[in-house]
C-alpha cells in the first residue's frame, strides 16, 4: 500500500487520474467527462522529471570532414580555456590595498563526500591556492584566516602579508577534524572586531566558505549585519549545499544591494572558480569610500649580510632581509607593516602589480578566417593553422568585388566565443596571438606585448592583418620595421 496520496497517485495512468478530477464551478461540483482530457478538454500534459531534461557533454560532439573529432575535442578546450576571461573588463575604481578575513567552515557538514575527496579537504587545497593567488593579485593587502567549529570561531592565522604562514597554517588543518556546528554570528562579531582597527584607506572584507545549512547563533544576527553595515565591512558567501536565505540577505546588505557576491557551487571547478572571483577587489559604491586619502609607505634596499642577524617580524636569525627606511628595523620579507614604527614598507613591483586592476587588459576579439593573415602568434611564434582553400577561394573574390565597391569593414566579430582560425586579435596593436597567450597575458602579464613593443605615432596605425617573418628571424610589423622576437 502506498504511503502517502502522492505516491498513490503515481500508480495510476494519466487517463485513470483525469478520469477522478473534479472542478469546483459556483454552487456544485461536477466530475470531468471524457477520460484523459482536463477541464479545457485538452488531453493532460505528464510534467517532465529533471532527470528528463539532462544535458550530455558528449550530445555536443560533431564529426568532422574526416570522420574525426579531434577539431571538436580542440575547440571545446579552447572553449574552457576562454571562459575565465569573460569579464568585464570596464575600468572602475577599486580599493588596491585590502584586509580580508577568510572564514572555513570547520563543521559536521563539511566531512560530506558530495565534493571530492572530502568537502573538508577540498577547501583547504583550493584555500590554499586562493592564498597564493590572493598575494599574486594584491600584493599590499592583508589576509586572516578563522575557523567555524563547536559554535565558535577560532583564530588559524592573524592579519599578515605573508603568505608562507597562511599555507603553513592552512597545511596543519589537514590533521584536524571538523566537528559541531558553524555559528555565522560569532564568526563575523569576531571578523568584525579584528578588522575594526583596519585603517580607513583600505576595504574591510570578510569572505565565508560554508558547507553548513543551519546557524548555532547565540543572538539575533539580523543586528550584527546592521553592525556591518554601519562599519562598512563587506561579505561574501561561498555555499556548499545549497542557497541560505541570511546568506543571501548578508551579501545584498553589506555590498549595497549586489547579490553577486553570493554564490552556490555546483561542483569542483564551479566553487574553484568561485572562491578564485574574490581575489579581484570589489567595486568602490559610496561616497565615502571613494574619498582620496594620502598613505606613508617605505621602499627599503635589498640588505646582504655576511653573517645572521635577528629579523623584528619573527626573531629569527636570517642572512639579508630589508632595513626600515624610517627607523632601519630589520625585517626579512615584503611587504609587511614595520613592527617598530608601524610604517608599510613594500616594492615598486608590489606597487605596480596593484594597477592593472584599476586599468584592466581589454578582451581580444576572434579572428574569422577572412582576416586570418598571419602566420605565427606574435607572442610565442607558435604556427597557426593554415587557411582553408574554400576561404581563399573566397578571399580573391572578395578582393576584386572591393576594388568596385567601397571596402567593408574588416573588424572582427566581438562575441566572446572560440575563434575558428584559433587566432585572437588585441584591438589596439592589431597583432595576433594564440590562446594559450591570450589566458597568459590577462590572467599574469596584464599587458600587451604587442602594445608594449610599438611605438603609436598622432594616428593610431590601420591593421593590416599580417605579422610576416622577414626570413631572419625577425617580424615585420605594419611600418615595416623589424622588430626582434627573440628567435
Amino acid at each position: 500500500m502506498a504511503d502517502s496520496d502522492g505516491e498513490y497517485l503515481d500508480d495510476f495512468s494519466d487517463e485513470e487520474a483525469s478520469a477522478h478530477q473534479v472542478t469546483r464551478g459556483s454552487g456544485h461540483a461536477t466530475r470531468v467527462s471524457g477520460r484523459g482530457l482536463n477541464v479545457s478538454g485538452r488531453q493532460a500534459a505528464k510534467p517532465k522529471a529533471r532527470w528528463e531534461d539532462i544535458q550530455r557533454s558528449w550530445d555536443n560532439v560533431v564529426e568532422g570532414a574526416d570522420g574525426s573529432i579531434g577539431s571538436t575535442v580542440v575547440g571545446l578546450l579552447e572553449a574552457s580555456k576562454r571562459k575565465r576571461l569573460q569579464r568585464d573588463t570596464t575600468p572602475l575604481q577599486r580599493g588596491i590595498v585590502r584586509n580580508v578575513v577568510l572564514v572555513l567552515d570547520c563543521s559536521d557538514a563539511m566531512t560530506e563526500k558530495d565534493l571530492r575527496p572530502t568537502r573538508y579537504l577540498l577547501t583547504i587545497r583550493y584555500a590554499q591556492e586562493f592564498v597564493t593567488e590572493f598575494f599574486e593579485q594584491n600584493p599590499i593587502s592583508q589576509l586572516g584566516v578563522i575557523a567555524m567549529r563547536d559554535g565558535i570561531a577560532v583564530t588559524i592565522t592573524e592579519q599578515s602579508g605573508n603568505p608562507n604562514d597562511h599555507i603553513a597554517a592552512l597545511e596543519k588543518l589537514r590533521t584536524e577534524d571538523p566537528k559541531g556546528y558553524p555559528s555565522l554570528q560569532n564568526a563575523l562579531e569576531f571578523c568584525r572586531g579584528r578588522l575594526s582597527h583596519a585603517p580607513a584607506h583600505g576595504t574591510r572584507e570578510v569572505l565565508i566558505i560554508y558547507g553548513a545549512l543551519i546557524s548555532a547563533d547565540p543572538g539575533d544576527i539580523h543586528v550584527t549585519i546592521n553592525s556591518l553595515v554601519a562599519e562598512r565591512i563587506r561579505v561574501s558567501i561561498v555555499g556548499l549545499a545549497a542557497q541560505v536565505a541570511i546568506c543571501r540577505e548578508m551579501c545584498v546588505k553589506t555590498n549595497s544591494g549586489d547579490d553577486r557576491s553570493y554564490g552556490v557551487s555546483l561542483n569542483e571547478q564551479h566553487f574553484k572558480d568561485l572562491f578564485l572571483s574574490s581575489t579581484t577587489p570589489p567595486v568602490t559604491h559610496s561616497v565615502t569610500e571613494s574619498a582620496a586619502s594620502l598613505l606613508q609607505m617605505g621602499f627599503p634596499s635589498r640588505l646582504d649580510e655576511n653573517k645572521a642577524s635577528l629579523c623584528a617580524c619573527h626573531s629569527r636569525l636570517t642572512k639579508g632581509g630589508y632595513l626600515c627606511t624610517r627607523c632601519e628595523t630589520k625585517v626579512c620579507n615584503l611587504p609587511i607593516d614595520c613592527p617598530a614604527c608601524g610604517l608599510t614598507l613594500i616594492l615598486s613591483t608590489h606597487l605596480a602589480r596593484s594597477y592593472h586592476h584599476l586599468f584592466p587588459l581589454k578582451n581580444w576579439v576572434e579572428v574569422p578566417w577572412k582576416d586570418a593573415h598571419s602566420v605565427k602568434c606574435f607572442s610565442c611564434v607558435q604556427p597557426f593553422p593554415p587557411v582553408p582553400t574554400e576561404h581563399r577561394k573566397a578571399e580573391t573574390e572578395a578582393a576584386k568585388a572591393k576594388e568596385k565597391a567601397a571596402p567593408p569593414s574588416t573588424a572582427p566579430t566581438k562575441n566572446m566565443g572560440t575563434s575558428e582560425s584559433s587566432r585572437y586579435m588585441c584591438e589596439t596593436c592589431g597583432n595576433h596571438f594564440c590562446v594559450d597567450c591570450d589566458i597568459f597575458c590577462h590572467e599574469q602579464l596584464h599587458n600587451c606585448p604587442g602594445c608594449q613593443s610599438t611605438v603609436f605615432g598622432d594616428e593610431q596605425p590601420e591593421y593590416n592583418g599580417a605579422n610576416e617573418d622577414t626570413g631572419n628571424g625577425h617580424m615585420a610589423n605594419g611600418d615595416g620595421d623589424a622588430m626582434d622576437t627573440g628567435a
